[in-house]
């Protein structure tokens, strides 16, 4: 199976500011390398710090790599210009962490979901009113509906927020959608509906995923490989069942062995 993303050796340096850093260089990441196959589902797990959100960046143009390459479909995200770059934004989309941050509160769930087929109406050839019928459609998609489409985010609850943010995504038609920690802000229950939902789009859509999170758990449950990040280094990339069964890295099986037990009579916690 041909990758659709791929990362060769990229490396991340800062300088550092302020009056107390003299100018010293920060290494955000090391020499990243991976493929992401169509259709499949990339996990990156690490925590605070491991470099995740500055990967996230590169994978999606809005940061270029100090070293190496980042390749969307074979060409190098980094050297795209106009249209190309304009096509790349439309190809590649995101869901933050976040749905109660990641939403305009001025603007009604119409406006929100419709805003990028504006932008990209030439290459989406829809109209207003095909833009509406297209969100009416999105809003189903995700478990909501058109008498949703005049409200405010204020209106409706976290995993409701959430289902917004992914029906903006899909609404350019998009290829790759990096989920940025997509559940780590909801409740366990609607963090099920929510991973539940990411599997059906997967598969009706031919979408594939880049699943970034710091939740072994989650990433156990959609993901069909794994790369565990450390201080900026990919310490170890496996098959899913691979990694949780017999990982080989000791970061890795640090983080396997702080997973909550969901037996609460094993629990360390029970008196």
């Amino acid at each position: 199976m041909s990758a659709l993303l791929q990362l060769e050796r990229v490396s991340k340096t800062y300088r550092g500011g302020g009056p107390f850093s003299r100018g010293a260089e920060v290494t955000a990441l090391d020499e990243v390398s991976f493929a992401v196959p169509r259709g499949a589902c990339f996990g990156v797990v690490g925590e605070s710090g491991s470099g995740k959100t500055t990967l996230t960046r590169l994978m999606l143009a809005l940061e270029a790599p100090t070293a190496g390459r980042v390749l969307f479909d074979g060409e190098d995200v980094a050297a795209l210009a106009g249209a190309a770059l304009k096509r790349f934004r439309r190809r590649a989309q995101i869901v933050f962490q976040d749905p109660y941050a990641s939403l305009d509160p001025r603007m009604r769930v119409r406006d929100i979901v419709a805003e990028g087929m504006a932008i990209h109406r030439d290459a989406l050839k829809l109209g207003a009113r095909a833009q509406t019928e297209r969100v009416v459609e999105l809003l189903s998609i995700v478990g909501l509906g058109a008498q949703h489409l005049h409200r405010y985010p204020h209106e409706f609850s976290g995993g409701q927020r959430q289902r917004i943010c992914i029906a903006r995504a899909l609404a350019v038609e998009p290829e790759l959608v990096i989920l940025d920690e997509p559940t780590s802000a909801l409740d366990v229950s609607v963090q099920a509906q929510v991973l539940a939902l990411f599997e059906t789009l997967k598969q009706k859509l031919n979408l594939t995923y880049v699943f970034i999170s710091h939740d072994l758990g989650v990433v156990r449950y959609v993901c069909d490989r794994v790369a565990v990040i450390h201080r900026g280094r990919i310490v170890e990339e496996a098959e899913t069942p691979a990694l949780f069964d017999a990982p080989r890295s000791e970061h890795a099986r640090e983080l396997i062995a702080a997973m909550p037990d969901p037996d609460p009579d094993r629990s360390p916690f029970r008196l």
